[in-house]
């Protein structure tokens, strides 16, 4: 089950679990649309990896044979942060961004 962390790790905006700004790669690192469009250029700064929207989870359980939703799976509460310098994330976007995501 996705944590679906509250915040972009790169400028710290707010993501509620309805955000469609959204983003995650494979490893669920979050970053906010923004972000992911104009600084990532669609690279994650850890994997290489690209990014899909986040999906959203229902607020409530909807079937009754089933205890889902936010009510029984809360989002995360733990904001994460990247660590990386601007240079650092220039550096590494620009040696792969050309190469698609499903070539990385």
């Amino acid at each position: 089950m996705l944590e679906l962390r509250p915040n972009c790790e790169l400028c710290n905006k707010d993501l509620p679990p309805a955000s469609l700004e959204a983003m995650i790669c494979s490893y669920e690192c979050t970053y906010c649309k923004s972000c992911v469009d104009s600084i990532l250029h669609n690279v994650c700064l850890k994997c290489g990896g690209g990014f899909v929207p986040r999906p959203i989870r229902p607020r409530k359980a909807w079937h009754t044979d089933y205890s889902l939703g936010l009510g029984h799976h809360p989002a995360s509460t733990k904001r994460v942060t990247a660590s990386f310098s601007a240079e650092e994330i220039a550096n590494h976007v620009q040696r792969i961004e050309k190469i698609p995501p499903e070539d990385r």
